[in-house]
C-alpha cells in the first residue's frame, strides 16, 4: 500500500463484510454493509439520507448479483456513485469480489467515482437521451465480433463498468457520460 489512506466524505456502500475490511485496506470512509441482494427500509433511509447530506458510493461484485444489488439501489435512491471493478482485478481462486481486489484497485475505483460527475437531476430525465444503440454500432460497441471486450474496455475507462449492448447505452446515459468523454474513450480505445 501506497502512502495513507485517502479520506472520502462519502459513505461508501458494499455486499458483505469482507468487501468492508478490503475498503477500510484502501480508503479511511464510514462503510454501509448491505448483508446481501435484500435491502431493509431502515438502510434505504440511511442511503437517502447519506447521498442528501454527504454522498454515496456503491462498490458491488463485478458478477450478475452485483449488478443486480447497484441496479435495485439505483431505482430506489436517486443520486448514487458508482464505482467499479473489471472482474478481472476482483477474482482469485476462491471466487470473484471485492474482497479479492487488491486495496490499491479499490482505491482507484472509489476515487473515480469521488470525482466524477453529479448524478442527473430528476429535471434532467425528460431530455432525450443522447446516445443510441446507432452511436455503439457506429463505434464497433453493438452488433460487433469484438463488442463484448471493447465495451469491457471502454467502461473501465469511462468508469462506469460493463453491460451488454443494452444496459451500457442504459448507463452512458443515466450517468450523463458527455458526447467529449465517450468520443475521447473511444479514440483512445482505437488508438
Amino acid at each position: 500500500m501506497t502512502g495513507s489512506r485517502p479520506k472520502l466524505r462519502e459513505v461508501v456502500v458494499v455486499e458483505g463484510l469482507h468487501d468492508k475490511q478490503r475498503v477500510d485496506e484502501a480508503v479511511d470512509a464510514e462503510v454501509l454493509v448491505l448483508g446481501g441482494d435484500r435491502v431493509s427500509r431502515r438502510t434505504l433511509d440511511l442511503l437517502r439520507r447519506a447521498v442528501a447530506v454527504r454522498g454515496a458510493i456503491v462498490l458491488t461484485d463485478p458478477d450478475g448479483a452485483g449488478e443486480r444489488i447497484r441496479r435495485r439501489l439505483d431505482q430506489l435512491v436517486p443520486g448514487l456513485r458508482h464505482a467499479y471493478l473489471r472482474k478481472g482485478r476482483a477474482v482469485s481462486s476462491r471466487g470473484v469480489g471485492i474482497e479479492h481486489a487488491s486495496a490499491e484497485d479499490v482505491r482507484r475505483a472509489l476515487l473515480a467515482a469521488q470525482s466524477g460527475e453529479p448524478a442527473a437531476s430528476d429535471t434532467a430525465r425528460d431530455e432525450p437521451p443522447p446516445f443510441t444503440l446507432d452511436d455503439l454500432a457506429r463505434h464497433r460497441l453493438a452488433h460487433h465480433p469484438d463488442a463484448a471486450r471493447r465495451r469491457e474496455k471502454l467502461g473501465e475507462r469511462l468508469g462506469i463498468g460493463y453491460g451488454n449492448a443494452k444496459a451500457f447505452l442504459h448507463k452512458l446515459n443515466a450517468y450523463r457520460v458527455t458526447r467529449e468523454a465517450f468520443e475521447e474513450a473511444v479514440r483512445r480505445l482505437d488508438g
